[in-house]
């Protein structure tokens, strides 16, 4: 699973380290789209980090406000750092 994620995010790292610098900071959430995606992949895994990630490209336009949008919490897990333990 960790080199899925990994092959996952090589384009949006490729994409973070070569094309975003010559691009002006236009980005209207914080984090940035591509550290949406990063973080997404992640803590949800590829293939629903992908569609958070989708999901957040799809919301940068100019009638959106933007904001603060973190990476929702994997499921399970109280801040994604630790599991929930049920008794």
């Amino acid at each position: 699973m960790a080199n899925l994620r990994r092959t996952v995010q090589a384009p949006i790292r490729v994409y973070r380290k070569f094309i975003s610098p010559l691009k002006p900071a236009t980005c209207r959430f914080y984090p940035t789209c591509s550290a949406y995606a990063l973080e997404a992949i992640e803590v949800h895994g590829p293939l629903k980090g992908s569609w958070l990630a989708a999901r957040r490209i799809a919301r940068c336009h100019p009638f959106h406000p933007g904001g603060l949008d973190p990476v929702p919490p994997a499921k399970g897990h109280s801040s994604g750092d630790k599991p929930v333990q049920t008794t």
